[in-house]
Parts: structure tokens; sequence; C-alpha cells
């Protein structure tokens, strides 16, 4: 069953604002109401729209009140996802009708992050980022402030997740640290002190269906990979978080790029089943003026070159250590000092591959045989054909 199922099933009135096709078939989802992004003057606004977020929550929170129902609202934002805003990908896409920003923020107000060259143009792309960034917190702020109103706010849990990270090269669309270590932030008035960080256990996005059921006294569902994170919220500890795991199959244009990948809370360990083996990686994270940078400052900087190489074409296996080395530029693969440690997060990631029947795992056992791996690669081929 679905969250929304067994909510349903509880009493609950479901409600979705925007990014309701990433939810499907929609009929296993038994949404109450359902407001999409449209266009700038209709449904929220291309998902962008700070007063449209207000309003669609304040009219989901009467229908709740008026059927004197608990609620589950998922309130999708599309800020900070491209276009970003103020930027000419943005202006291609909309026109002059473009959503209204009421910050632009400037290049000279922020940094590059580490895993990318500090070029002009990527700090202008950085900064349009920040500026969509920044009109996001404001849309989650109008979606407070209609709890609020309501009359709700003392007796909601409210979590604020993301899907992915930026979407420029060695982040979204990747199995790298700054491509899923995303924000996770949870208030839950009486439980959870204000402030409050948990930095010790390693949570996934799969763990928050057995969390929200655990929360709201529901019964849980068996055979879930995922396991409720109630404990760490109430302040206590929870054995086996030393380990996240993530993966990554095709891109929105069906390409295979099979990935996979362990994650500790020092190291990171990843596997490119494609690499060498497929066309240059393109999706979402390449099509901004980002990547065309790195690929003009590549002609002349051998640094940048080597960059944007692993980028597109990989290396078999990643390893990262992050506490000396934040922004995974140093990969440690064939390091002596860290072969025990290599050892356990392959060991790790093998058995996670063996509990969810992973189709990659034949091939991951076979690392070492080129033509075992030119062989799944095919497979994957052979399965878009």
């Amino acid at each position: 069953p679905t969250l929304q199922e067994k909510l349903r099933d509880a009493g609950y009135l479901n409600g979705i604002l925007g990014k309701e096709k990433h939810l499907q078939p929609m009929a296993r989802y038994c949404w109450d109401m359902v407001a999409t992004e449209k266009d700038l003057a209709d449904g929220l606004g291309i998902g962008r729209s700070i007063e449209k977020y207000h309003s669609y929550t304040k009219e989901f929170l009467q229908i709740a009140a008026t059927s004197n129902k608990p609620f589950f609202l998922m309130a999708n934002l599309h800020d900070p996802h491209r276009p970003f805003a103020g930027s000419k990908q943005e202006l291609d896409a909309w026109g002059k009708n473009l959503p209204k920003f009421t910050r632009h923020i400037k290049e000279g107000e922020v940094d590059v992050p580490g895993f990318l060259p500090d070029l002009p143009e990527i700090k202008k792309e950085i900064a349009e980022y920040y500026t969509s960034v920044f009109r996001c917190d404001q849309a989650v702020g109008a979606v407070l402030r209609a709890l609020k109103e309501a009359g709700q706010e003392e007796n909601t849990i409210v979590m604020f997740l993301s899907d992915n990270g930026i979407a420029v090269p060695f982040a979204k669309s990747n199995c790298y640290l700054h491509s899923t270590k995303t924000p996770w932030i949870v208030r839950w008035p009486g439980k959870i002190q204000a402030g409050s960080v948990n930095s010790g256990h390693l949570i996934s996005g799969i763990d928050f269906m057995p969390t929200v059921l655990d929360a709201a006294g529901i019964e849980k569902v068996e055979g879930m990979n995922g396991r409720s994170f109630v404990p760490l919220l109430e302040g206590k500890d929870q054995d086996g978080r030393e380990y996240a795991f993530t993966e990554y199959h095709r891109t929105y244009a069906r390409e295979a790029f099979p990935t996979r990948a362990t994650h500790s809370k020092r190291y990171g360990y990843i596997v490119n089943f494609w690499a060498n083996r497929t066309k240059p990686m393109r999706m979402d994270s390449t099509s901004g003026i980002t990547f065309k940078a790195m690929q003009e400052a590549a002609k002349n900087d051998p640094n940048i070159a080597k960059r944007v190489k692993l980028f597109e074409h990989r290396v078999l296996e990643e390893f990262y250590d992050f506490e000396k080395d934040p922004d995974g530029l140093n990969n440690l693969i064939h390091s002596p000092e860290h072969r025990m440690e290599i050892f356990n997060m392959r060991m790790a990631l093998r058995v996670r591959m063996v509990a969810t029947k992973d189709p990659a795992l034949e091939a991951f056992n076979n690392l070492n045989d080129p033509v075992k791996l030119d062989d799944y690669m095919e497979s994957l081929s052979a399965k878009k054909r």
C-alpha cells in the first residue's frame, strides 16, 4: 500500500500541491485535493508562486477543519529546480511572463561550491540558483503561515526535505555526496527541541513512510525496506544507521548510467558500472551554463579537463574521505591506507544489493571481468530498444 492509502484508511484527508505526476498511478494516492503547477496565471504559478502556495494550503486546511479530519499535505515546491530564477534558461522557457521573485541574489553574494571550479559563469549560475532557493524559502514560509492561521501549528508535524542536490555536474542525478546529502528538517512541537541537530545517524528517503506511520500511531507495513527514525527525533540512539545506500539507473531520456553507492558519516564508495562504456553523460545537470563553462575552461586548464572527463566517463570505482576531502576531489580507491574501509563498504553494498534483489548484483560480483560488465551494459541497452 502507499502511504496515502494507509492514511486514508486511518481517517486522514490527503492533499498534494504540485509534482503530482511523480506519484503514479494516481488512483493509488487517494488525493482529496490536487493543485497542479500549470502556468503563471493558474494553479501554483509554475510551482513558484508564494501566494498560491499560501492560498491552496489555506483552502486544504479549511476542508480538513470542515470535515473534522486529521490531514496529510504534501506541498511540492518547484524551486530551486531549473530553470533558475532570473536566468536566460528561464526566459527561454516562459518568455517575458516570468515568475516573480523579490530578492535577486548577485554573484558577489555567493561562493562557488568546492566540487566545481570557481569560474565567473559558474558563480553567475550559482547566484541564480540561490535566488530560486530564497523564493523556495518564502514559499515554505507561506505554507507554515497558513498552518498557523488555521490554528494547527502546535499539533502538526512538519517535515522539509529535498529529493536531490543542485542541477550541476557532480550533484543532481548521480550518487555523489552532493547528489543525495540533502536537507531534512523536522518540527514536532512538544517532541523535538528547536535547533537540535542529529549528526551521528544516517537516514534515507525510504525511511519517510515508516516514520510518518510511526509518528501518527498507525500500524506499520510489513516488508518495507525503510524503517522509522522516530527514536532519533525523540533524542535516542538507533542502531543500523552507519550507512546510507543510493542508486542511479537512467536519465530522463532513458539513457542507462547504472551506479550504486555506500555512504558513511566519513566515507563514500561509488561503483560506476557504465564507466567508459557509454557516450558522455548528459542530463539536467549539464543543461545550464555551469557545464558549458567547465567544457570551455577545460581547453586550457588540465585540472578542469580531468574533472570534465571524470564526469562524462567515470572510473569503475571511487572512494572519498569527506573528513579530509569534503568536496570529493581525491579518489582514494587504490589507497593502501584505506583498503579495509573500502572492503567494508563494498561488503555493506553487496549485502544491500542481495537484500533488494538488485539487478546489478551479478555485475557487481564480477567487477574485475570487463566482458561481464560489457554484457550487463548491453542488456540494459537491449531493454531500452
